[in-house]
């Protein structure tokens, strides 16, 4: 703790007030010399006093303690900066979303015209025209594909990328 910091903070706040020292020590029935004190540092307001001191001069009594007012502009950008920062990551989730929801809509239309083309018991198109081993093969296989996706995306909505990706981490700095 800096008493001469603190005691410049005081006499900073109370020349903001447009008060003198004797005006200050009349409001706290305190005298003059005491108030001076403060403000050289040679002397600290108990803390009764330093909870009065933060009540009048509309300061937290961490200011006062720190011997700065902290910066509301940097209190608003820090505010900003964090606020930006969690859109941005929501954007980024929405996005690595919209390409699973891409992914499974896609497998699914894709499974569903397969059927419509290959589908089994000459339901399909071409079911007729290639032979059955081939169509059923075709259909296995997107199948295949259409349950990979849905596996995906549950993988996805569980959370389970997201703890792949703190493991890594973890395990990066275990290695540094």
């Amino acid at each position: 703790m800096n008493q001469q910091k603190i005691g410049r903070f005081l006499k900073h706040l109370r020349k903001d007030k447009g008060l003198t020292q004797e005006q200050l020590a009349e409001h706290f029935y305190v005298s003059s010399r005491t108030v001076s004190r403060w403000e050289t540092g040679s002397n600290m307001p108990d803390v009764e006093m330093l909870i009065e001191l933060a009540d009048f001069y509309d300061v937290d009594i961490r200011e006062i303690i720190d011997g700065e007012r902290k910066s509301e502009n940097m209190d608003k950008e820090t505010k900003d900066t964090l606020k930006k920062v969690a859109e941005y990551a929501a954007e980024e989730s929405n996005k690595r979303k919209e390409k699973l929801r891409t992914m499974l809509a896609g497998s699914t239309c894709l499974m569903l015209l397969s059927y419509l083309l290959f589908g089994s018991e000459h339901k399909g198109r071409l079911n007729g025209i290639i032979p059955e081993a081939i169509c059923s093969d075709i259909m296995s296989f997107v199948c295949g594909l259409a349950v990979a996706a849905l596996g995906l995306y549950a993988l996805h909505c569980l959370g389970a990328f997201d703890k792949i990706s703190q493991w890594k981490k973890a395990r990066q700095e275990n290695k540094h």
